[in-house]
């Protein structure tokens, strides 16, 4: 393994085991479900928008790794971003998990939302990594569901 990868594991199992953000947004007023059926995924994604701002958000439920320490970062993320700003976050967190990124400059301009690089190698796993950014999305939508379905 390289010692990337190794860090990128590191990363993963850190977020993993000590979850941030991992709480009821107590004044949120935008929240979504969301569940992966082939693995029993499921979580909540609780949002505080102040306009345009996301202003708080966290997350609970239960899951893999992968899942948990996806919600994890990506709530550090983008407490403090705009709605916009979110959107192109998932895009690019979207685009890591999926497809092929050309070289380490590009891997290293995503910061740390490149931990979950290597997740495309293993599509069935995408769901996971996935899950929690999807939810998040629907709770910006005003929806209450999100599915990897």
């Amino acid at each position: 393994m390289s010692e990337l990868s190794e860090l990128y594991q590191e990363v993963i199992l850190d977020h993993n085991k000590s979850p941030r953000n991992f709480r009821k947004c107590e004044t949120c007023n935008h929240d979504a479900e969301g569940y992966n059926p082939l693995c029993g995924d499921h979580i909540f994604v609780y949002i505080d928008l102040q306009g345009d701002t996301i202003k708080d958000i966290s997350f609970q439920g239960s899951g893999c790794a992968i899942s948990k320490s996806s919600a994890s970062l990506m709530t550090s993320i983008l407490k403090g971003k705009t709605k916009q700003e979110a959107l192109e976050m998932f895009n690019k967190f979207h685009e890591v998990v999926t497809s092929r990124i050309g070289s380490e400059q590009d891997l290293s301009s995503l910061g740390k939302l490149a931990v979950f690089s290597g997740v495309r190698d293993y599509p069935s796993r995408v769901k996971c990594a996935s899950l929690a950014w999807h939810t998040m999305i629907s709770a910006l939508k005003e929806e209450k569901s999100a599915s990897t379905e």
